[in-house]
C-alpha cells in the first residue's frame, strides 16, 4: 500500500527524479518522458470519464486508468537485463494478459460499429471528442515509450499495451458516437 505523508521532497530541485530502484535520473530523459506522456493520458482519460453516463465502459476505463499506472511503474523500475521483466511481489510489469483484455474490448466494440467508409474527423459527441483526444495522447505515448526503448530496456508487453490503446481508445470514440453513425467523415480537399 502507497502512503505519502508530504508531497514534496526537495529531491528534484536539481533536475532529477528518483526511480523504483533508488537510482536517479534527469527529468528530461527519454524514461521519463515516456513516464510523463502516459500520465498526461491517464488524465485525459480521466477528464474523458466524466463525460461518459454507460457505467460499464466507465468501469472499463478505470481498469485501462489502473494499468495505466502500471505501466507507469513498470517503466519507471529499469530492468537489469534486457530480457528481466519478470513481475515479483516488489516489481510490478504490464502482463500478456492486460494486452488480451484490451484486444477482446477491441473486437466486442468493433464489433457493433458501422463499417468505416473514410477517415473520420475527431469528434461527434462530447464523450467521443473526449476520447479522440485520449488517443492522439495514447499514440504519442507510445512513440516516447519506442524513442526510450531505443535506449534502455523497456518491457516489449508495455509497449504492445500501449499500441492496443490507442486502437480501443479510437473504437470507443466512434462507438460513442452512436456506434459510428455520429462518426464525422473526412471529406479530403473539402476546403479548397
Amino acid at each position: 500500500m502507497v502512503k505519502l505523508n508530504k508531497i514534496y521532497t526537495k529531491t528534484g530541485d536539481d533536475g532529477t527524479t528518483g526511480l523504483v530502484d533508488g537510482s536517479r535520473l534527469a527529468k528530461n530523459d527519454p524514461r521519463m518522458a515516456a513516464i510523463g506522456d502516459i500520465d498526461e493520458l491517464n488524465s485525459a482519460l480521466g477528464l474523458a470519464i466524466c463525460e461518459i453516463t454507460d457505467g460499464a465502459l466507465i468501469k472499463a476505463l478505470r481498469i485501462v486508468q489502473n494499468d495505466l499506472f502500471d505501466m507507469g511503474a513498470d517503466l519507471a523500475t529499469p530492468a537489469k537485463e534486457s530480457d528481466d521483466f519478470a513481475p515479483s511481489d516488489m516489481v510490478l510489469r504490464v502482463m500478456p494478459s492486460q494486452v488480451d483484455r484490451l484486444e477482446r474490448e477491441i473486437d466486442a466494440a468493433n464489433g457493433n460499429l458501422e463499417p468505416l467508409t473514410s477517415f473520420i474527423l475527431p469528434g461527434g459527441a462530447k464523450a467521443a471528442a473526449a476520447i479522440h483526444c485520449a488517443r492522439a495522447i495514447a499514440r504519442r505515448a507510445e512513440r516516447t515509450c519506442v524513442a526510450a526503448a531505443q535506449v534502455m530496456a523497456i518491457n516489449p508487453q508495455a509497449l504492445a499495451y500501449i499500441n492496443r490503446l490507442s486502437d480501443y481508445l479510437f473504437v470507443l470514440g466512434r462507438a460513442l458516437n452512436d456506434g459510428g453513425k455520429a462518426d464525422i467523415l473526412w471529406v479530403p480537399g473539402a476546403s479548397r
